[in-house]
């Protein structure tokens, strides 16, 4: 599964700004995975939501690989 596979429907989004940056939680509702990030607060917000969706796209397709290969997507601490 590629990350290009991953079909988003709905994506929520929280933007905490710290200073000089910005943190920001994405969710995908549907299967209730969730990313979180650093970016600049000079970048703007629509590419830290793009880089964010990238994020979360990748997440997804890879705990969809784990679920394929018969992992738990908790197995792996990292995501």
């Amino acid at each position: 599964m590629n990350q290009n596979d991953v079909q988003l429907s709905e994506v929520l989004f929280e933007f905490s700004s710290q200073g000089n940056y910005v943190k920001v939680v994405a969710v995908d509702p549907i299967t209730n995975t969730e990313i979180s990030m650093v970016g600049d607060v000079k970048a703007g917000r629509k590419a830290l939501e793009q880089t964010a969706i990238q994020k979360l796209r990748y997440v997804i397709a890879k705990n969809r690989r784990k679920m394929q290969a018969g992992n738990s997507p908790q197995d792996d601490d990292l995501c």
